[in-house]
């Protein structure tokens, strides 16, 4: 599939630029020059040969682009010191300082240029780093930091040209431990995004806990309606829903889910008229920002969640105010018992039950309206989880059945709807099923580009990136995913990064995580065993090990387990295995 324009990617952007470069102009332009060359050749020397690619220079400034933030860091260290030992050994005149800044980032890609956020915070960075010294991003210096001898010391939130920027200095000779002032804005760091927003679960006012599905309904088709903008992320249903029938305290709502704006209502159905209240409240300042109340029709339910999610929206983001065009379109129907119907069945899918229980809702909605592409979606959704998703008795029986029924209902719900993310995440996976997995990618892409900040479009391109092995770049995404569902713990793809990457203590971690998630997960189990070995924990690993083979007794020894494990980390995990025990035959 070709391209679409333009082009994005994931970066590793350094950018450096001469210390009282226009002062020295103004001396002595002639020797100014010379000097820049001589630098020039030295991290013009340095950038290739840590792999990176130089795209830009203007005047003294340079910025390069490197696929690894350890490259990157180590090529903007030894530059420095290379600086340094010339200084040294010339005169005054001769000698040139120079600050470097490197984030991690996505950037548009135009011939052999780069533009973008991530280009953006990376020349942030080097404004705010000291004369001879490396200033990182707080993503950058995540990974770094487990993979270097480097020394670091953290600013915290700083505010560089009306930018809050999470800062962490690399400690180099010469270089201080500086101790700034925290930025006074938000306390949320935006280095990459603005703050964040989380929909509770409205409250059902009816009277009738029949209405509890209708309720719900109303609160996603809210919370899909902010998703729709895509200047601001919004925390997926899942985590938002954890609250729910829960008396909740906003400050620690906001602070367990890392947002800074809460949004809360209630619901009243009786007959064909509905009231909806909603009111916005700023959990960091903890006031109220906004409230509203509607008393319509049940036909004008479509209008009057668009008005909710619009005016939050130019609350929580001014410059969206009088956008539309920043929205992403959503198609909605007129077929009121057609939506009912659909509402129905999502209650069921989010309460765990059945896909055959789920699928019955669903057709009867398609019955009704065979254009709402939710309902399609919806189908996909229930048959996934018990094909891949779920270790219920479900999981894989029919498989092929359930697989044909999914294909054809992720197709039809793409061509109802090509601009929701949802439908193009369906045809994804349908792809992956399939094993096509360049047209997985592609469309993992494509809802990326239509919702950057969707929980589950960030999470399965992280798990599509892990095929290709390029996991560095995937945990990025998946990370992503899980900052924006962080009740939603899914670390599958974060585990296959973080073997693939060889942290073996990040990944004991997170397969600790999932196994206090699902402990049946036997999965998790077989590969933390594989980590203690790797980290010579050999008692541990033992020990786990001979739990995994009672859960597992069809394997009995390495090759079994070579059958089951993923491929893409299957030698790693082999050889932590043998580590802990585990017989050769």
């Amino acid at each position: 599939m070709a391209e679409s324009s333009p082009r994005r990617k994931i970066a590793v952007i350094l950018a450096t630029d001469v210390v009282g470069y226009s002062t020295k102009m103004e001396e002595n332009e002639d020797q100014t020059l010379k000097n820049l060359k001589v630098c020039r050749n030295i991290i013009d020397g340095l950038v290739d040969e840590h792999h990176g690619r130089i795209f830009n220079t203007a005047g003294d400034s340079v910025l390069a682009d490197f696929q690894s933030a350890v490259e990157a860091v180590i090529c903007a260290s030894e530059f420095q010191n290379t600086i340094k030992e010339r200084n040294n050994s010339v005169p005054q005149e001769k000698q040139m300082e120079f600050r470097i800044g490197i984030n991690m980032g996505d950037v548009v890609i135009e011939g052999d240029n780069l533009y973008g956020e991530g280009v953006n915070v990376a020349a942030r960075l080097e404004a705010l780093a000291q004369p001879g010294g490396v200033c990182l991003s707080k993503n950058v210096h995540e990974i770094v930091n487990k993979k270097t001898n480097f020394q670091f010391h953290d600013l915290g939130e700083q505010t560089v040209k009306n930018t809050v920027l999470h800062a962490v200095d690399v400690t180099l000779d010469g270089t201080s431990q500086r101790k700034l002032p925290e930025s006074k804005v938000a306390k949320q760091s935006s280095t990459e995004k603005p703050p964040a927003i989380a929909v509770l679960p409205f409250a059902n006012m009816s009277g009738d806990s029949e209405q509890e599905y209708f309720v719900d309904g109303i609160t996603e088709d809210i919370i899909t309606n902010l998703s729709l903008w895509k200047t601001f992320p919004v925390i997926s249903r899942n985590s938002s829903f954890s609250f729910k029938g829960k008396s909740v305290n906003i400050k620690e709502v906001a602070k367990e889910l890392r947002v800074r704006y809460v949004v809360e209502g209630s619901v009243r159905k009786s007959g064909i008229k509905v009231r909806i209240t909603a009111q916005l409240i700023d959990a960091y300042e903890d006031k109220h920002l906004w409230s509203k109340k509607w008393d319509r029709d049940l036909d004008d339910i479509f209008e009057v969640q668009d008005e909710v999610s619009t005016a939050i929206a130019a609350l929580v983001s001014p410059a969206v105010k009088g956008k539309e065009q920043v929205r992403v379109s959503r198609k909605q129907t007129s077929n009121m018992s057609a939506w009912d119907e659909y509402l129905r069945g999502l209650s069921c899918y989010n309460n765990h039950e059945p896909s055959d229980i789920v699928k019955k809702y669903c057709y009867k909605s398609i019955e009704l309206d065979e254009s709402l592409s939710d309902s399609y979606i919806l189908i996909c959704n229930s048959l996934y989880q018990e094909i891949y998703g779920s270790y219920g008795s479900d999981r894989g029986l029919e498989r092929k059945i359930k697989e044909e029924e999914f294909h054809k209902n992720a197709l039809k719900s793409f061509q109802l709807d090509s601009e929701n993310p949802e439908a193009l995440i369906a045809l994804s996976r349908s792809y992956n099923l399939k094993k096509d997995f360049e047209n997985r990618i592609e469309y993992m892409k494509q809802a990326l580009k239509i919702n950057p900040n969707h929980a589950d479009a960030n999470y399965e391109y992280g798990l599509s990136l892990t095929t290709y092995k390029e996991f560095e770049k995937a945990k990025y995404y998946a990370l992503i995913g899980l900052q924006l569902n962080p009740k939603q713990q899914r670390y599958y793809p974060i585990i296959l990064c973080c073997v693939g990457l060889n942290e073996f203590e990040e990944a004991l971690k997170y397969c600790n995580k999932s196994i206090e998630v699902d402990p049946k997960f036997t999965g998790a189990i077989g590969w933390k065993s594989s980590m203690l070995g790797h980290l010579d924990r050999l008692d541990e690993a033992k020990e786990i090990l001979s739990d995994y083979l009672k859960l597992r007794p069809e394997i009995k020894n390495i090759n079994d387990y070579e059958k089951v494990a993923p491929t893409v980390i299957k030698d790693i995990l082999m050889e932590g295995l043998i580590k802990a025990g585990m017989p050769n035959e």
